[in-house]
C-alpha cells in the first residue's frame, strides 16, 4: 500500500507552504508570523524616531544613542534569529532550491533599491550593508549549519559574536571590506549591519530551530497560535507574512507624514553653533578625551565665525577639504593640545 503524502514546512517571506515528504509533518505555526509582525512594529516605530530627529522635532541624535541605539540593536537581532529560525523550518527534510532562490533573489533586489535609494538620498550617509544584505549574507552562511550538530552552531555563534572585540584590523578599514565589520574606525551608514557580530543571531536562530523541530513545541505552540484569534493577532499575522513589502513602503510613508506634518507645524529652528558643537564633539570624542574636544570644537567655531566661514561651512557652500578649514582645524589642534599638556 503505497504511503500518503505528507505535508513539510517552507517559510517564504513568513509564509508557510506545503510539500511532500516523508519525514514527519509539522503544523502550521502562526506565532512565528506574529512575532515577525511585532518586529515590525518595533522597527516602525524606531525609524519614526529616527524621522522626528531628521526634521528636527526631537535631538537629531536621539535614535542612535543610549536606550534607543540598544532597542534599534535588539530589532536587528530580533530580525536575524527569525531567519535563522525560518531557514530550518523551510528545508527541515531537505534543501528546497526553487523557494530558497525565490525568496533570496527578493531580498537582494529590495536591499539593491535600498543602496540606490539611499545613495540619492543621503550620499554621505547611504546603506550599503543595512539589515536586508545582512539577511541575504546570513541566508547562505546559514545553509552551512542546517545539518551540523547544534553544539557547532553554537559555538559559532559565540565566535562570531566575539570576533569583533579580537580580530579588528587596519585593512578592513577598505571599503570593500566594510560588510565584514572588522574595521578599525566604523564606516557612517543610516543601517549597517556588518556580517561580524550580526551573524551570530542567524545562527542562535538555526541552533533553537534544530532543538524547536526535535521536541513536541511545534504541536503545542500551532495549537496555541490558533485558539482566541483576535483581530490583533490576525493583523500581525499578515503582516509577519509579507514583512519584505511592509519593511520597503513603511520608511518613505513614515517620512512623508512626517514631511506633510513640518509644511503645517515646521520645528523650531535648531541653533546652528549648538549643532556645529554637539556634532564636532561626536566626531572627537571617539580619537581624543573630553578635554581635549573640548577646548578643539570651541576654537574651531570661534574662528569659523571670525573669518565669516561658518554659515559658508553650515550651508555646504564650504567643506571641510577647504584650505581655510584644514588651516584651523590644524592651528586648534595644536592649542588643544597644548591646553591639555600637563603644566610643571
Amino acid at each position: 500500500m503505497q504511503r500518503p503524502r505528507t505535508m513539510t514546512t517552507t517559510v517564504i517571506d513568513g509564509n508557510v507552504e506545503g510539500d511532500g515528504g516523508a519525514t514527519r509533518r509539522l503544523p502550521r505555526i502562526p506565532l512565528i508570523d506574529q512575532a515577525r509582525g511585532v518586529a515590525l512594529i518595533a522597527m516602525a516605530s524606531y525609524h519614526f524616531t529616527w524621522d522626528l530627529g531628521f526634521f528636527g522635532y526631537i535631538e537629531p541624535e536621539t535614535a542612535t544613542t543610549g536606550g534607543w541605539r540598544l532597542y534599534a540593536r535588539l530589532i536587528a537581532g530580533s530580525f536575524l534569529f527569525l531567519v535563522g529560525f525560518s531557514l530550518v523550518l523551510g528545508h527541515q527534510r531537505g534543501f528546497r532550491p526553487k523557494p530558497y532562490f525565490m525568496r533570496l533573489g527578493k531580498i537582494v533586489l529590495a536591499a539593491a533599491a535600498i543602496t540606490v535609494a539611499t545613495w540619492f538620498a543621503f550620499p554621505q550617509t547611504f546603506i550599503f550593508f543595512g539589515i536586508l544584505h545582512a539577511i541575504a549574507a546570513a541566508s547562505l552562511i546559514g545553509l552551512l549549519f542546517l545539518r551540523l550538530p547544534v553544539a557547532v552552531t553554537l559555538l559559532a555563534a559565540a565566535a562570531v559574536a566575539v570576533a569583533p572585540l579580537y580580530l579588528r584590523a587596519p585593512i578592513f578599514d577598505h571599503p570593500a571590506l566594510w560588510w565584514v565589520g572588522l574595521s578599525v574606525t566604523p564606516p557612517r551608514s543610516n543601517d549597517y549591519v556588518p556580517l561580524l557580530p550580526w551573524l551570530a543571531p542567524v545562527l542562535l536562530g538555526i541552533a533553537a530551530a534544530r532543538l524547536f523541530v526535535a521536541s513536541a513545541l511545534p504541536e503545542r505552540l500551532a495549537g496555541f497560535g490558533n485558539t482566541s484569534r483576535s483581530r490583533w493577532k490576525t493583523l500581525l499575522e499578515q503582516a509577519g507574512r509579507h514583512s519584505l513589502a511592509i519593511y520597503l513602503i513603511h520608511q518613505p510613508v513614515l517620512i512623508a507624514l512626517v514631511y506633510g506634518f513640518s509644511l503645517v507645524m515646521p520645528a523650531p529652528a535648531a541653533d546652528p553653533t549648538v549643532s556645529y558643537t554637539k556634532s564636532c564633539m561626536r566626531a572627537c570624542i571617539n580619537e581624543r578625551d573630553a578635554g581635549f574636544c573640548q577646548s578643539f570644537c570651541g576654537c574651531t567655531l570661534d574662528r569659523l565665525m571670525g573669518e565669516n566661514l561658518f554659515a559658508d561651512l553650515n550651508r555646504g557652500a564650504i567643506d571641510i577639504t577647504d584650505q581655510r578649514i584644514a588651516t584651523i582645524s590644524s592651528q586648534c589642534t595644536a592649542d588643544a593640545d597644548a591646553r591639555s599638556e600637563p603644566q610643571e
